[in-house]
């Protein structure tokens, strides 16, 4: 069994279980909110045609293509043929999600799936990065992650011995944590063109507070990053990034050239 982060032992404040359902609400409060909201097709536009760039979205850990609505469509507008991947992130393990993912790509753009772009939210991007490790030959396609947890997370690290946060976060979001059995520790360097967004304004403070530095509420800025990767922070938060405009005209621009207009240094 894991031992508790520092932090939590010295809280004394609340209760651990009542602290775990709070922090459990921030990290997934909105989602219902943002799924209802956009569903309905607030976003019109007329599909990209069959031959346009494919860009496949993978969304976070328990939200549902409807959370990458508002990007799909502003995606849509510059020109690519967007493809929503829906998985069901709380109840299947990290490998069973990445056959998920390879089936998916398979049939959205079997005819050369080196070339497909990818556009991630959170845990979507630890996915990606775990296919196209698989992958033999190098992806020609780029790839975009908004607040990815590609360190980890302390907040999973603090709840590791928590059965109640375990079974909220399921099988892959449970190996989220910054330590060496976690996925982020396991997976190999990139090698692929990579960018990746991330945010430093909180909607959860509990999660800030267990988060050194700079965070979204949920990952820290520091360990969002990978090596090799442009790297950019903007003032978002880790719920609704994916529905920034200035988040859509970076991740458009990277995906045309390789880069960001603006880059943090």
């Amino acid at each position: 069994m894991a031992t508790p982060h520092p932090l939590v032992s010295c809280y004394g404040l609340l209760k651990r279980r009542r602290l775990t359902i709070l922090l459990a609400g921030g990290l997934l409060g909105a989602a219902a909110l943002v799924g209802a909201g956009l569903a309905s097709g607030l976003l019109g536009g007329s599909p990209a045609p069959d031959d346009a760039p494919a860009v496949v979205l993978a969304h976070g850990l328990g939200r549902t293509p409807a959370s990458m609505t508002i990007l799909a469509a502003r995606l849509e507008e510059a020109g690519f043929r967007v493809v929503r991947f829906g998985y069901p992130s709380r109840s299947e393990p990290v490998e069973t999600l990445v056959d998920r993912l390879r089936d998916e790509v398979e049939r959205c753009c079997g005819n050369d799936p080196r070339r497909v772009h990818f556009v991630t939210h959170s845990m979507g991007g630890v996915l990606v990065r775990s296919y196209l490790s698989e992958r033999p030959e190098p992806h020609q396609g780029r790839v975009v992650m908004l607040s990815p947890p590609n360190q980890g997370s302390e907040i999973v690290d603090a709840f590791a011995d928590s059965e109640l946060l375990r079974s909220f976060l399921g099988p892959a979001g449970s190996r989220l944590g910054t330590t060496p059995d976690g996925i982020a520790s396991q997976l190999p360097p990139v090698r692929f063109s990579l960018g990746i967004i991330t945010g430093s304004r909180s909607m959860n403070p509990i999660g800030s507070w267990l988060i050194p530095g700079p965070d979204d509420g949920t990952v820290g800025v520091d360990r969002a990053k990978v090596e090799g990767a442009s790297f950019l922070v903007l003032p978002a938060t880790h719920t609704f990034i994916m529905n920034r405009r200035d988040v859509a005209e970076e991740v458009v621009h990277f995906l045309r050239h390789g880069r960001f207009r603006r880059e943090s240094d």
